[in-house]
C-alpha cells in the first residue's frame, strides 16, 4: 500500500482532489464539510491501474490547525504537495514544504489544481523553484482539475510510479505505531488509528503503551475498512484494543512492540534550519504524530540538546521538526543523534560534546556508538535503533575493542599497585576494581581477569610470580630448620607469633604455596603430604591412627587432618574398622 499525506495551502483543493481519487468523503466532520474546509485529519483510499492501493492522509491547509496537519505527515513516506492555479504559491505552501523538508520526506509528487480556472504554467514554475532546494526537488508534477477530471489518470499513473520507487519496509522490524485518532466504537471499545510504517501487527499481539509502558492486547485490525487478522507494512491501520479506556491513549502516544523502544525525555540532535544560536529557549518538537513542547539548550554550530515536557519512543537517526508555533514558524529539521546522552557538569563539557556529536551523522552504527560509549548494554542499543551483531563481552554488556584493552592494562595495573600498597592480602577485592576503572557492572572485572591474574574468593591476584612479602619469607626462615627437622611437627600458634606470623602472614604464605594449611589451622610444610606417605607406607598395612602417629614422630592434632587430607587425594583409604592402608603407585614403590 503507498500511504500519501496531502500538504499545502488552505482551499487550494487538496480534499477535492482525494474526493475524485477515491469517491470518498476524507472530512469527517460536519464543521469541515460547513466550512468547507479540512480542520482534522481525513483518510480515503483507492485502487491505482497496477492494482496496488493507494491511501491518503488528508490534512488541514489553514496555518491554525499546522499541529493536525504536522500528525498526519510524521509517520506517512510519500507526500502530495497542491497549488492551486489561480492562487499559486501562498504562504501555508512555504510552511507546508518547509515542514516536509524539515522531516526529510524525499517522496512525493506536485500536483497544480484548478487547471479550468488559471493557467496553470506560472503556478507550475514557482513551485518547481520552491521545491528545488529542498528534499523534494526533482519530483514529478501533474496538472489537474477536479471539476473537469483533466490529468486525473495522469496522477494515477504518477501515483503508480511513486508507489514502484518507495524502499520496500520491513516487516521483521519492532513496531511504533503513531496514533493520530483514538475514539470508542460501541460493543468494541477503544480503537486509535496510525500508519504502520515498519513491523507486522496480528490479532491477539502484546504491545506497549509509550505513554505509560502498560501492556495491551490486539483485539482487532481494520485494514481499507474490512477486517484482517495481520497487517504488514506500509498501511493504514485501525486497531482495537481489548480492555483499554478511551482517556488512557490519544494523539502522540505510540503502540510498539515490547521491550524495543526506549521512552526518553533528552537526546541531542542535528538541526538543519536556524542557527542552534538563534534558537528560542522552548520550542516544540513534532516527530510521528507527538507535538512535544521542548526547551532547548544549543551545543554546537547545528547541534543542540532538547529536554522533552514528556518522554517519547525515539530512535537514532528519527527525523523530527522543530517548530515556534508563537511565530508560526517551522525553525528547521532535526536527526536525532543521541536518545540517551551523557550529562554535561563541567565547564566546556558542551563543547566537548559539540565536538563527539560532528562525528556522528544520524545512521545507527554499532561500532560507532560503541566507540563513543566504550561500553553499553545490548538490549539499550537495540532499544535506541543500534543493530547489534556481536557478542557481548560480559551478560549483556558490549565494549568497544580498543576500550576493552585499555581496561584490561588499567586492570594489571591496578592489582600490581595494590599489590605493592598491601602485600599481605590476598588480591584486590572485585568492587574494589570495579570503583578503579569505574565499570558499571562486577561482571565486567570478571571478564577481565587474565592469566597471569586470578579471580579468586572474590579477588583478583596474581600468582604466576612468587607473591611471598619480605617480612613472611623472614619469618619463614626462622622456621625452616625445625620444619626441616621434623616436617610432622606442626608449631604452635606461640611459636607462630613468636616468628612474626600473624593471620595475614599465615594466610600470604598459604597463597604463595609455602606453607600447607590442614583443618584446624595445622600448618606443614608443602611437601608434607608426600613425605608422609612415604613414611606410612614402610609400616605394616593397614595401619592405625596411633602407629601412623609414632610412625611420623607428631601428635594427634597434625596426624587425624594430614590423613583425612590423604584419604582426599587418594594416597590412603580409610577401611571399615578405622585402619588405614597406603594405596597407588606410592605403596607399590615403596615394597619393589
Amino acid at each position: 500500500m503507498l500511504v500519501v499525506a496531502t500538504a499545502g495551502h488552505v482551499d487550494h483543493g487538496k480534499s477535492t482532489l482525494v474526493r475524485e481519487l477515491t469517491g470518498m468523503e476524507p472530512d469527517r466532520w460536519a464543521e469541515e464539510r460547513r466550512r468547507g474546509m479540512t480542520i482534522d485529519l481525513g483518510f480515503a483510499w483507492t485502487a491505482l491501474p497496477s492494482g496496488a492501493t493507494v491511501a491518503f492522509v488528508d490534512v488541514p491547509g489553514h496555518e491554525r490547525f499546522v499541529p493536525n496537519m504536522l500528525a498526519g505527515v510524521g509517520p506517512v513516506p510519500a507526500a502530495m504537495l497542491v497549488v492551486a492555479a489561480d492562487e499559486g504559491w501562498m504562504p501555508q505552501s512555504s510552511e507546508h514544504l518547509a515542514a516536509l523538508d524539515a522531516l526529510g520526506v524525499a517522496y512525493g509528487l506536485l500536483v497544480v489544481t484548478r487547471a479550468d480556472l488559471a493557467d496553470p504554467g506560472p503556478a507550475l514554475e514557482r513551485a518547481r523553484t520552491e521545491l528545488a532546494a529542498t528534499s523534494l526537488r526533482g519530483v514529478d508534477a501533474v496538472v489537474v482539475s477536479a471539476a473537469t477530471g483533466a490529468g486525473l489518470p495522469e496522477l494515477r499513473a504518477a501515483l503508480d510510479r511513486l508507489a514502484a520507487r518507495l524502499p520496500a519496509p520491513s516487516a521483521d522490524a519492532p513496531v511504533r505505531l503513531w496514533v493520530d485518532r483514538s475514539f470508542t466504537v460501541r460493543g468494541s471499545g477503544t480503537v486509535v488509528t496510525g500508519t504502520l510504517g515498519a513491523g507486522r501487527l496480528r490479532v491477539g499481539a502484546e504491545l506497549e503503551l509509550a505513554g505509560s509502558g502498560e501492556p495491551v492486547r490486539v483485539r482487532g485490525l481494520h485494514r481499507l475498512g474490512a477486517p484482517c487478522r495481520q497487517v504488514d507494512p506500509v498501511a493504514r491501520v485501525a486497531v482495537n484494543l481489548r480492555g483499554l479506556a478511551r482517556d488512557r491513549i490519544a494523539r502522540g502516544d505510540a503502540l510498539l512492540t515490547p521491550g524495543r523502544f526506549a521512552r526518553t525525555d533528552l537526546v541531542d540532535v542535528r538541526l538543519a534550519g536556524d542557527p542552534a544560536a538563534d534558537l528560542p529557549a522552548t520550542l516544540t518538537l513534532h516527530v510521528g504524530s507527538a507535538a512535544v513542547p521542548v526547551r532547548v539548550r544549543p551545543l554546537g554550530a547545528d547541534t543542540v540538546r532538547l529536554r522533552l515536557a514528556r518522554s517519547l519512543p525515539l530512535l537514532v537517526g528519527d527525523r523530527a521538526l522543530l517548530r515556534d508555533p508563537g511565530r508560526r514558524h517551522v525553525a528547521g529539521g532535526v536527526t536525532v543523534l543521541d536518545v540517551a546522552p551523557p550529562p554535561l557538569r563541567r565547564r566546556g563539557a558542551a563543547a566537548a560534546r559539540a565536538a563527539v556529536l560532528a562525528t556522528v551523522d544520524g545512521r545507527p552504527d554499532l561500532s560507532g556508538e560503541l566507540r563513543r560509549r566504550g561500553l553499553a548494554r545490548a538490549a539499550d542499543l537495540r532499544r535506541a535503533g543500534v543493530p547489534v551483531t556481536v557478542e557481548p563481552v560480559a551478560g549483556d554488556w558490549l565494549a568497544d575493542p580498543e576500550h576493552w584493552r585499555r581496561l584490561g592494562r588499567q586492570l594489571t595495573d591496578a592489582v600490581a599497585d595494590y599489590a605493592r600498597t598491601y602485600p599481605l592480602e590476598p588480591g584486590v577485592p572485585v568492587e574494589v576494581l570495579r570503583q578503579r576503572l569505574d565499570l558499571p557492572d562486577r561482571a565486567l572485572v570478571a571478564a577481565l581477569v587474565r592469566a597471569p591474574l586470578r579471580l579468586a574468593a572474590g579477588r583478583v591476584g596474581c600468582y604466576e610470580v612468587d607473591p611471598l612479602p619480605e617480612p613472611v619469607a623472614r619469618a619463614l626462615a626462622l622456621l625452616r630448620d625445625e620444619l626441616a627437622a621434623r616436617p610432622f611437627r606442626a608449631p604452635d600458634a606461640d611459636r607462630l607469633a613468636a616468628v612474626g606470623l600473624g593471620v595475614r602472614e599465615i594466610g600470604a604464605a598459604v597463597r604463595a604455596g609455602a606453607l600447607l594449611r590442614l583443618t584446624g589451622n595445622v600448618l606443614l610444610p608443602p611437601a608434607a603430604p608426600q613425605q608422609a606417605v612415604r613414611v606410612l607406607a614402610t609400616l605394616p598395612q593397614p595401619f592405625t591412627l596411633s602407629a601412623a602417629r609414632q610412625a611420623l614422630d607428631t601428635t594427634r592434632r597434625v596426624a587425624v587432618p594430614l590423613l583425612e587430607l590423604l584419604d582426599r587425594q587418594g594416597s590412603t583409604r580409610r577401611l571399615p574398622d578405622d585402619t588405614r592402608m597406603v594405596v597407588g603407585p606410592r605403596r607399590e614403590a615403596s615394597t619393589a
